[in-house]
């Protein structure tokens, strides 16, 4: 085990050993899979309560480590800041008990930016290698006043784009972004998010159809998300209340979320908007499912919907195409990215509801049309998207930094054969 490159994958808030929410998934799928390219590879996150275990075996070479900072209990994201030192010092300690030297710290967002820059300034010759997966400047372009944590997030990401070895987007529209919206100095590369291909595509239609218990000659339509007005579920609902949808044949709107990521005000404001617009009766609730649920949902589905506002990942839309069912996306970052209008899905510019409605009514209209969409798809997943591909790439660049390092370091010995000589 010792004589493998080692990585440490630093995600602080976000617990790679879960099964749901898009970074956990991110972080977790990249790191296995480059374990299986040859990486030891130590992912740390933040603990979150006494009953969870220090250290989660996720193979051989590839483990989710816990250090504990602040309270024993789940702290909101922009609460966490103040936990950051003590997430260092128990990362330094983890090491130095260990005698673990990282070749490489790749870090995710923004609170795990701070780690990986305060790790460098005390280890130096480590690579740093950062991905943003959200930006505060996109979050925040709209807003007249920042508060002090949105303040403190722009500097910590301007900062981290100018000094990280090397900065990850996840499509071009981000790295768009970083270079218009947060600096033009800044090494950026584009590597995509990936998905599981065997899990997703791995079971048919009609069976996954009788689990969800979706009856037969209805169009389920599928939401995954959060319900928050940044993913742009209010655009769905509206859309799916048209009558000219509904003279088409029966409907089914699908929901389904991590329970946990919503919060009460945000359901809520769905469940009563869905109430007052007469789809109560087709609507369904499907909150903390598991991988393998999630892989039915996308299988009964007849077409998934993702019309956020702004998305970096595509993640729900590379899952729905791995599965073989067709998208309809906002023509935003990573969405537009991963679907390739009207190859593999359609998509239509974020918040207007007449343009997915009748995008909607299309994929009805044509059966056939809307499976070949679902087998391009799942074709296009196969040839840019599997995890196995993702992190060839990334490992690729691992190697190049670790190797500028290493070239540097026979610079300075070189030099210094020279001067005593």
């Amino acid at each position: 085990m010792n004589s493998l490159p080692t990585v440490a994958l630093i995600s602080v808030h976000s617990d790679p050993a879960r099964e749901t929410g898009s970074q956990n998934v991110y972080v977790r799928q990249l790191g296995e899979a480059l374990s299986r390219l040859g990486w030891q590879v130590d992912m740390f996150t933040r603990r979150t309560s006494s009953n969870q275990a220090d250290i989660v075996q996720h193979n051989d070479n590839c483990r989710t480590i816990r250090l504990s900072a602040g309270a024993l209990q789940f702290v909101p994201r922009q609460k966490l800041i103040g936990c950051l030192p003590e997430f260092l010092q128990q990362l330094r300690q983890f090491q130095s008990v260990n005698k673990i030297k990282y070749a490489l710290i790749h870090t995710n967002y923004w609170l795990s930016a701070w780690v990986g820059m305060e790790l460098k300034k005390i280890q130096p010759l480590v690579k740093h290698v950062h991905t943003f997966h959200s930006l505060g400047a996109v979050r925040y372009a709209n807003s007249k006043r920042l508060s002090n944590i949105a303040r403190t997030r722009l500097a910590f990401e301007k900062l981290c784009l100018e000094t990280a070895d090397l900065s990850i987007a996840t499509c071009p529209q981000q790295r768009e972004y970083l270079e218009q919206l947060v600096s033009q100095r800044g090494n950026i590369s584009i590597v995509p998010c990936g998905t599981d291909s065997d899990m997703f595509g791995s079971m048919a239609k009609a069976i996954a159809r009788q689990k969800q218990e979706v009856p037969e000659n209805t169009f389920n339509i599928l939401y995954v998300g959060r319900f928050t007005c940044r993913q742009g579920l209010e655009t769905l609902i509206e859309a799916v209340s048209k009558p000219s949808l509904h003279r088409l044949g029966d409907i089914r709107l699908t929901l389904v979320s991590n329970g946990s990521s919503n919060s009460q005000s945000d359901r809520d404001r769905i469940e009563k908007m869905i109430w007052n617009l007469g789809l109560d009766n087709i609507t369904v609730f499907s909150e903390g499912v598991n991988r393998q649920e999630l892989a039915t949902h996308y299988a009964s589905a007849d077409v998934c919907v993702v019309p956020s506002y702004n998305n970096s990942s595509g993640m729900v839309a590379i899952e729905s195409m791995a599965s073989g069912t067709p998208v309809i996306a906002s023509n935003v970052g990573g969405l537009k990215y991963a679907v390739e209008n009207q190859q593999t899905g359609l998509l239509f510019p974020a918040g207007n509801v007449t343009l997915l409605t009748q995008a909607l009514q299309r994929l009805i209209n044509q059966p056939e049309w809307s499976e070949q969409l679902g087998r391009s798809g799942r074709a296009r997943v196969e040839e840019l998207f599997t995890w196995s591909d993702i992190a060839t790439q990334m490992s690729e660049f691992y190697h190049e930094a670790i190797a500028s390092r290493n070239l540097w370091l026979l610079d300075r010995y070189v030099e210094r054969q020279l001067t005593s000589a």
